[in-house]
């Protein structure tokens, strides 16, 4: 939903705001027709968007007589004619709707065919950008026309006219001259795509632009007018004179605070986007657990597992690689487990997380699955565990099955390992020289050690797993103590 409420405003505020400018001239004007013109040129931007700007030529020739609009529209605000402003009212209605059905995600408002929760909050969300964008052009509006009563600003609207001005053309700039480069007309260069990429990156930040151009506005507006109309009044001594400026002082009381709550909600759902909504799900930290040397395997105790959320774990092999693998409790009347590796054969190793009772996500994808499939090959469920058991007390997953999950993660840890050979310390990060045996990944110091482990391995396992075995001991004992 915020999404859908930040990205309708991020194309469609600063034409809200060139509006709101545009009708500080002129007192009298048709609303009715206002909002007709605003809605139908709207809702023809976006269908033109939508179903005819494909094609590198297309979108050059739209990208050009979008920056030759803008370009008139400014200096057209030198004429005023209220037909010519009804005009720009339908035209730059026009531009918000196409910039707004450009959005390659706008398809994302529902993903079926049935009128359903996510649908309509999504809906609310754009209709709720587009009010708030009137909104804005509304109170821009009236705020201009109060500081003229008091002949302050008036240079101020000449200066918003030429910063929104350009902060529209830059962009447009940026896709001109890519496509340009795009259809081969001039020559691709290191530097015109650094700036095209650059230029065009500046929409996303077009909200906390905004937000802090309304913020300067409205510091100066306090400034000029709302403080000495608030002085004026209260030095007025003539009751009749007083209640006209207490009024007057009311009214910019006013405009101040519906410009502050219209600077918040501007920058708080942008803000929110960048730092919460648009944040991948977030992993639970993943319980390191290690292989039980009696039977080579890992055992987890049921009663730890059998609550119905997701319980993460990892193992990290002999060559430090990490496997992650989660266990889960498919159904709330009964005990019904699944253990799978954290990862799934199209996405990747990205994990999964809980969403709801019955749901958990494809962090990769955002795919919602069914808690009851998980264990089931296929699609975009985890990949399951093979031969793991369930005892009376534990889950017990065989070495062997894990070490089938290294070819699915890609994570290494940095481990201290031992050359079985000289018994050298080094890490498995930084060693040059590695042999699998038995299960295992052995490191070497240097080749002639590798070259005599693979030889005759056994002598050499056996003094280092005693050697292990005698350190942990050690360990246990000092614990004991």
């Amino acid at each position: 939903m915020n999404y859908f409420f930040t990205f309708l405003l991020q194309p469609i505020l600063p034409i809200a705001l060139l509006l709101g400018c545009l009708w500080t001239n002129y007192n009298k004007f048709n609303f009715k027709a206002i909002t007709w013109l605003t809605i139908i040129g709207f809702s023809l931007g976006t269908i033109f968007a939508i179903h005819f700007l494909t094609g590198q030529k297309v979108i050059l020739t739209f990208n050009c007589i979008l920056f030759a609009i803008y370009v008139f529209f400014y200096f057209s605000q030198l004429l005023n004619k209220l037909w010519l402003a009804h005009f720009w009212q339908f035209i730059l209605s026009f531009v918000a709707g196409s910039l707004w059905g450009s959005d390659p995600n706008i398809h994302l408002i529902t993903n079926t065919d049935v009128i359903n929760t996510p649908f309509l909050l999504n809906l609310s969300a754009v209709i709720g950008g587009f009010i708030f964008c009137i909104f804005i052009t509304t109170w821009l509006s009236l705020l201009f026309k109060q500081s003229k009563k008091d002949n302050k600003l008036n240079t101020l609207r000449w200066l918003l006219l030429t910063v929104l001005t350009i902060l529209s053309l830059l962009p447009l700039t940026g896709h001109i001259l890519l496509n340009l480069m795009k259809l081969q007309a001039i020559n691709l260069t290191s530097m015109r795509l650094t700036f095209s990429a650059k230029a065009g990156d500046i929409t996303s930040l077009f909200n906390y632009i905004n937000a802090a151009i309304l913020s300067i506005i409205l510091i100066i507006f306090a400034l000029k007018v709302y403080l000495p109309r608030k002085k004026y009044a209260l030095e007025e001594k003539q009751p009749i004179e007083k209640r006209k400026k207490l009024a007057y002082q009311q009214t910019a009381k006013r405009i101040l605070i519906f410009g502050t709550f219209a600077v918040i909600a501007i920058f708080s759902s942008q803000l929110y986007w960048d730092k919460v909504a648009s944040l991948p799900p977030q992993l639970s930290e993943a319980t390191q657990v290690k292989i039980n040397k009696a039977d080579n395997s890992i055992h987890i105790p049921i009663e730890s597992v059998k609550d119905g959320d997701l319980h993460r774990f990892v193992w990290v092999a002999s060559d430090g690689k990490a496997i992650r693998f989660f266990i889960i409790n498919r159904s709330t009347k009964k005990q019904s487990l699944a253990t799978v590796f954290d990862a799934c054969l199209l996405c990747g190793d990205q994990g999964y997380v809980k969403e709801s009772a019955d749901k958990i996500i494809c962090v990769a994808c955002g795919v919602r699955l069914f808690i009851p499939s998980v264990g089931k090959p296929g699609g975009c469920n985890p990949i399951p565990i093979d031969n793991w058991q369930e005892t009376t007390t534990d889950v017990v997953i065989p070495k062997k099955s894990l070490l089938t999950g290294k070819q699915y993660f890609s994570t290494t840890i940095e481990i201290e390992v031992t050359d079985p050979v000289s018994l050298e310390k080094l890490t498995n990060i930084k060693a040059d020289y590695r042999y699998d045996y038995n299960d295992n990944t052995y490191f070497f110091t240097s080749e002639k050690n590798q070259n005599l482990f693979r030889e005759n391995p056994e002598p050499y396992v056996k003094k280092l797993e005693e050697i292990e075995a005698a350190a942990e001991a050690a360990k246990a004992q000092k614990e004991n103590k």
